[in-house]
């Protein structure tokens, strides 16, 4: 839920999709990261090229780079507690 809020946060300020927000975030970061988009409709190619154009501030950046830390998303996989013991 935190990290659907950042994204939706950073999307409501700048104007944009969640996921092409996700996209120019990745286009931020070194080139250890790579995104590499799958569309199956013209429109989602369209948002995701359009994506390549949005300007993130540096306090933009810093947020998703704290909210997307490695280690950042952990859980059970959303298994009842007795399932996720068993993994």
């Amino acid at each position: 839920v935190k990290m659907l809020a950042a994204l939706n946060q950073v999307a409501g300020e700048v104007g944009a999709t969640p996921a092409q927000i996700a996209l120019a975030w990745c286009l931020h970061r070194p080139f250890d990261v790579l995104p590499i988009p799958g569309s199956s409709k013209p429109k989602h190619l369209a948002e995701n090229a359009a994506a390549a154009d949005l300007h993130l501030s540096d306090a933009q950046v810093k947020l998703l780079d704290g909210t997307f830390a490695v280690g950042a998303a952990k859980g059970d996989g959303g298994m009842p507690p007795a399932q996720s013991a068993a993994r």
